[in-house]
C-alpha cells in the first residue's frame, strides 16, 4: 500500500498558487510607497535597453523601468479585480438567495431572465457599451467585469441554495418562525459561502485576464497608470527587437492567473469534506 500524502503534499497546489499571489499583491503593495525608478518619467536616452543589472527587465521605448511598471501594474490589475468580484459577490449573492428562497415564483423567473440577458454580452462588450457614453478608464473598466460577474454568482448561489431548503435544518427554521430573509442570511449563507469563496478566486483571475484584455484594446486604465495589457499592447510593434517588451508583462499575467487557479483548486479540496476524508 502507497504512503498517503503528508498535509502539506495534499495542499501544495495550494500552497504554489498562494505564493505566486502573494508575491504579486506585495509587489502591487510596495508600488504605492516605492519603485526602483519612477514609472512617470520619461528617459529617452536609456528606451529600449535589454535586462541588465540597472534595469532588471529592461526598459520601454520611453526608457521607462518595466520591473517597476509590472509592480504598479499589479496594483491596477488586482485593484480592478478585486473591485468588480465585490461588485459581482455584493449584487449576485443576495439576488441568488433571493431567488431561491422563492422558487419558481415571478421574482425567481425575473431573476433568472435578467442574468441570461447579462451572459449574452461578455465583458468586452458591456465595456465597449460603457465606454461609448462614458469614455475608457480604470473605473469603467470595473463595472464592465462586475456587471458580468453578478449572474455568475447569482447562479451559484441560487443552485447551491435550492438543495438546501429541503433539508431538515432549514425545514426546523421554518417551523420556528424564522422568515425567509433570516434563514437566507443565518443558514443557508454560511453553508454556501465555501463555494463562494472558491469561485471568488476563479473570478479574481478572470477579472485580472479581463482588465488586461481591456487594456490591450484601450478600453482600461489609460496613461500614465501601466497596466499589464497596455504594455503588451505597446509591445506588438517592437517585439521582434525588444521581445523583453511583452515577455515581462506576459509573465505577470501568466503566473497570476495560474497562481489563482491553483490557490482556487486547493481551496476546493480544501472544503471538499469527500476529499479531505479520503486523504486521512
Amino acid at each position: 500500500m502507497s504512503a498517503r500524502p503528508s498535509g502539506v503534499m495534499r495542499y501544495r497546489h495550494m500552497i504554489t498558487g498562494g505564493l505566486l499571489v502573494l508575491t504579486a499583491i506585495v509587489a502591487a503593495v510596495v508600488s504605492f510607497y516605492w519603485t526602483p525608478f519612477d514609472v512617470t518619467q520619461l528617459d529617452i536616452a536609456n528606451k529600449l535597453k535589454k535586462p541588465s543589472a540597472e534595469h532588471w527587465f529592461g526598459t520601454d521605448h520611453f526608457g521607462r523601468d518595466i520591473f517597476s511598471m509590472i509592480m504598479v501594474g499589479a496594483r491596477t490589475s488586482i485593484s480592478v479585480a478585486i473591485v468588480a468580484v465585490g461588485i459581482g459577490m455584493a449584487f449576485g449573492v443576495p439576488l441568488g438567495l433571493a431567488a431561491a428562497s422563492r422558487r419558481d415564483s415571478l421574482l425567481d423567473e425575473t431573476l433568472m431572465r435578467i442574468n441570461d440577458l447579462i451572459f449574452a454580452f461578455p465583458a468586452l462588450v458591456i465595456a465597449i457599451l460603457i465606454t461609448a457614453v462614458y469614455g475608457a478608464s480604470a473605473i469603467n473598466a470595473i463595472i464592465a467585469i462586475g456587471i458580468f460577474n453578478i449572474p455568475v454568482f447569482a447562479r451559484l448561489t441560487r443552485g447551491a441554495a435550492l438543495s438546501l431548503w429541503e433539508r431538515d435544518f432549514i425545514l426546523a427554521a421554518r417551523v420556528a418562525g424564522k422568515s425567509k430573509f433570516r434563514i437566507s442570511f443565518e443558514h443557508i449563507l454560511p453553508n454556501v459561502l465555501n463555494l463562494l469563496i472558491v469561485q471568488g478566486t476563479i473570478q479574481f483571475s478572470l477579472g485580472i485576464l479581463a482588465e488586461a484584455a481591456l487594456s490591450f484594446v484601450g478600453l482600461g486604465a489609460q496613461p500614465p497608470l501601466p497596466s499589464w495589457g497596455r504594455m503588451l499592447s505597446d509591445s506588438q510593434t517592437m517585439i521582434s527587437f525588444a521581445p523583453h517588451l511583452a515577455i515581462f508583462p506576459g509573465l505577470a499575467i501568466v503566473l497570476t492567473v495560474l497562481g489563482l487557479n491553483l490557490f482556487g483548486d486547493g481551496l476546493r479540496d480544501y472544503f471538499d469534506p469527500r476529499i479531505r476524508r479520503d486523504s486521512r
